[in-house]
């Protein structure tokens, strides 16, 4: 089984990352594209703005940003982004990236437990 890590982009790439995916719909202040080392930037599958404003990274409200983020995945572009990290988590390991100061309540952390519900079996 492959490993999903989620990270900040501003901590330095490990050699055990995999695949770097930024899934921020917006790029890291102060980050260049050659210190973010990324395979890919994936915004499409970032939460709406109107979402993104609304939570504004309020620990109070991750449950509920969680619960609300999982329905945008029924959007068709959302959908196709989401089977593209999927594709990258079967190939090797995939490292979610964003800029969020903590990354344990981020859009990455959703990402990842959604993507890891995919591999489970019954």
């Amino acid at each position: 089984m492959t490993a999903i890590r989620v990270r900040r982009i501003y901590d330095d790439p490990e050699a055990n990352d995999g695949a770097r995916v930024l899934v921020d719909r917006l790029w890291p202040r102060g980050m260049t594209r050659e210190r973010a080392e990324l395979t890919d930037w994936c915004k499409e599958v970032a939460p709406s703005t109107e979402l993104r404003k609304w939570y504004s990274h309020d620990p109070d409200r991750f449950d509920e940003f969680s619960r609300r983020y999982r329905r945008e995945f029924e959007d068709e572009d959302r959908a196709e982004a989401l089977a593209r990290l999927r594709e990258y988590a079967q190939e090797g390991t995939l490292t979610l990236l964003t800029a969020s100061k903590r990354d344990d309540i981020s859009e990455a952390a959703v990402i990842a437990e959604v993507l890891g519900e995919g591999r489970r079996t019954p």
